[in-house]
């Protein structure tokens, strides 16, 4: 149980200062802690991940960081999505799965090594208005929101990730939108997207172990707590290359798991 509540307490934290990261740490923990698949693990991230990020996005609304127009966008595209990936998760087997995993976050760990201090605020083809401070809709806002937010809701189903390392970067690299703005909208997504696929969830009959969930759900929302309070003190790209280090010992100990 203690290390249910410490591992959970770690993924809380690291959602919180990056707005990405909660579910692709939380599944692999859960696999390594518990002895599960990574079809097993899935349900039980996405609902710890999906209740840290609501109180996130709950502090983003009270300080008006979140982008809510895009974030609903994003949130509505991506729910249409899930269920497709949640039947491709039910066919792939165990072992590859886990090397899908694996490969996913070695992707997004080098994307942060490679991209932390780099932005194209001058390129990027979303732009805030800087007399209202609110996004410019265009059609092309609106359609690279509703992809971002499809691909984010494939993954969601597919890993039982909340979406936040593909929403973050992506975000990043395709607006001018500030930081702390893109970690709070993202974090909104994430709670979006997550409640649609638990319900999905549900609906297909899929188990959600409570005697580990339930703890595992309180540890990472305090870890969130903490981590949206660590976040004002400490440097974005700092944190994002602590990040990018952690995921990648993480994607290693999955390729493990999938050869073993």
């Amino acid at each position: 149980m203690l290390t249910v509540l410490t591992l959970g307490l770690c993924v809380g934290i690291v959602l919180g200062l990056t707005g990405a990261g909660g579910g692709i740490l939380a599944v692999p923990v859960l696999v390594f802690s518990q002895g599960w698949t990574v079809a097993q693990a899935a349900p039980i991230g996405l609902l710890a991940v999906t209740g840290a990020a609501m109180l996130g996005a709950g502090e983003g609304f009270y300080y008006k960081l979140v982008r809510y127009r895009a974030a609903f966008l994003m949130a509505l595209s991506g729910v249409f999505i899930t269920p497709l990936g949640l039947a491709v998760a039910q066919r792939v087997s165990a072992r590859w799965l886990a090397a899908l995993f694996g490969l996913t976050m070695l992707i997004v760990a080098v994307r942060l090594l490679k991209h932390t201090a780099e932005r194209h605020e001058d390129t990027a083809p979303c732009h805030i208005n800087p007399d209202t401070g609110r996004l410019q809709w265009t059609a092309k806002t609106v359609s690279i929101m509703a992809m971002i937010g499809a691909f984010t809701g494939f993954l969601t189903g597919l890993l039982g990730v909340g979406g936040g390392f593909v929403l973050v970067p992506a975000l990043r690299k395709l607006t001018d939108i500030s930081m702390h703005g893109i970690v709070a909208t993202s974090l909104l997504v994430i709670a979006l997207v997550g409640s649609g696929s638990i319900m999905v969830s549900v609906l297909q009959g899929n188990p959600f172990p409570m005697a580990v969930a339930l703890p595992f759900i309180i540890a990472t929302t305090m870890g969130m707590f903490f981590g949206r309070l660590l976040i004002r003190h400490l440097s974005q790209p700092v944190v994002q290359r602590l990040f990018a280090v952690l995921v990648i010992g993480v994607a290693g100990l999955m390729f493990y798991r999938a050869i073993s």
